[in-house]
Order: structure tokens, then C-alpha cells, then sequence
């Protein structure tokens, strides 16, 4: 029997039915990395970061390199899962704070650093004097460290040795995230080693400078490392 009424939907305007089935886009989620304390090529011994989207793809990562003092440290290089340079970060050996300074890297090697190619400072906080961990402020004329009545670009709440920490902007806003990674399901969670831990980065927001962020927070507030194997 055929219908004697017609639909809703087949009375409604053509462009209207268009809009009706046309959902609006999600809104964009957080970028939830993993993030191990290790060298992709720790089977050397040394330390470094190997860091794995939510798919499990390499996303990041910092190869082998030293702990020795700062004076001795030299240039940490991020790259990205591929091995391409991203940022280079260089200990500032003469500061008042454990302060890294932030450059663009290049396929040329490390070369010579200036003043004018930096991208951020950023600097461990005396608890003396504030509540954070660390401050980090972005390369210009007026955003130099330690300049009166300046407010940092980010900074650091919370403790990273802890694995639990929030980076926020100069708004306020939280950025980013660190917090402890748990592996299993609800009833059988476990808590994994803070060798492994969790980084989540909100939209809009670049992730390869947060990754820099960690890389100096893990060498200010430094803590000893027991490589899986000894090196020479």
C-alpha cells in the first residue's frame, strides 16, 4: 500500500536535508604519546628517548648521548622518527639557573649557535622563589630570561621526576601533559616504570617543541641512570 502522506524529510527543502545530514566535524582531540627513556639504539648503553604516537609508530626520538657535567654535556639533537633534525638544545654554561636554549636544527651538523636563530629558553626554578619547576620563555626583544615583570611563555606545575606534571601557558591554559603510564585493562591496571610514562599535547599546539620541553626537564631535574647494559 503506498503512502498517502509524504515524509518530513521529503518535504523539507533540498538544502535543508543537505545540512541536516551533514554532521559537524569532531572536535579535534589530543595528540597521546609514549614516551621511553630509552635510546633507539639503547642497546649500547646510553641513554636517550624513543617516543610512539597512539598507533605506535615512532614519532620522536634522541639518541645516544652523555650525562656528564654540563660544561661537558654539548648538543642534544631531536629528531623525528625518521632521524630527521628538528631542534637542537645547548646547556647555557655561564647562568645563574640550569638554563638549555633551544635552536633549530639543520641537515648541515651542529655548527655555530647564535642569539638570533634561538627558539626558546628555558630554566630550572628555585622553589625559593616559586611554585614551578621550570620556566620557559620564547626567543624576542622583550622575552629574555630574568627580565623584571616578565611572565614566562610556559611553565612547568606539578613534579617530573614524579611523572606528574601539567605545562600551561602564559594564559594559564594547559597545554600538555605528564603523567605515569598504566598498561592492562581496568580490573588488571599496572602502573609501569617511570622509564615509561605518558605525554599528551593539546591541538593546535607543537608537539616536537613540548617533546624539547621534556628532553630539558629530564636534565635539570636529573636523576641517576641505569643503563640496560654497560658502557664503556
Amino acid at each position: 500500500m503506498s503512502r498517502i502522506h509524504p515524509s518530513y524529510s521529503s518535504c523539507r527543502p533540498r538544502h535543508q536535508h543537505a545540512a541536516a545530514s551533514t554532521a559537524p566535524p569532531p572536535p579535534p582531540r589530543p595528540a597521546v604519546y609514549t614516551v621511553w627513556k630509552r635510546s633507539t639504539m639503547g642497546f649500547h648503553g646510553t641513554d636517550g628517548f624513543s617516543v610512539y604516537d597512539h598507533a605506535g609508530a615512532l614519532a620522536f626520538r634522541l639518541d645516544n648521548y652523555s650525562r656528564r657535567r654540563k660544561l661537558f654535556a654539548g648538543e642534544l639533537l631531536l629528531m623525528d622518527g625518521h632521524g630527521s633534525p628538528l631542534l637542537a638544545l645547548c646547556p647555557q654554561i655561564i647562568s645563574m639557573h640550569d638554563q638549555w636554549n633551544c635552536y633549530r636544527a639543520s641537515e648541515e651538523g651542529h655548527g655555530k649557535r647564535t642569539r638570533t636563530q634561538q627558539l626558546f629558553s628555558m630554566r630550572k626554578c628555585s622553589i625559593m622563589q616559586t611554585s614551578h619547576e621550570a620556566e620557559v620563555y620564547m626567543s624576542g626583544p622583550t622575552n629574555a630570561p630574568g627580565r623584571t615583570g616578565h611572565v614566562p611563555s610556559f611553565c612547568v606545575e606539578g613534579s617530573f621526576r614524579r611523572r606528574s606534571c601539567k605545562i600551561r601557558n602564559s594564559n594559564g591554559e594547559q597545554v600538555a601533559r605528564i603523567t605515569r603510564k598504566k598498561a592492562g585493562g581496568a580490573a588488571l591496571s599496572l602502573t609501569l616504570a617511570e622509564d615509561v610514562f605518558s605525554l599528551e599535547v593539546q591541538p593546535n599546539v607543537d608537539c616536537a617543541m613540548i617533546m624539547a620541553f621534556v628532553i630539558v626537564l629530564d636534565r635539570i631535574c636529573w636523576k641517576p641512570y641505569t643503563p640496560l647494559m654497560c658502557s664503556s
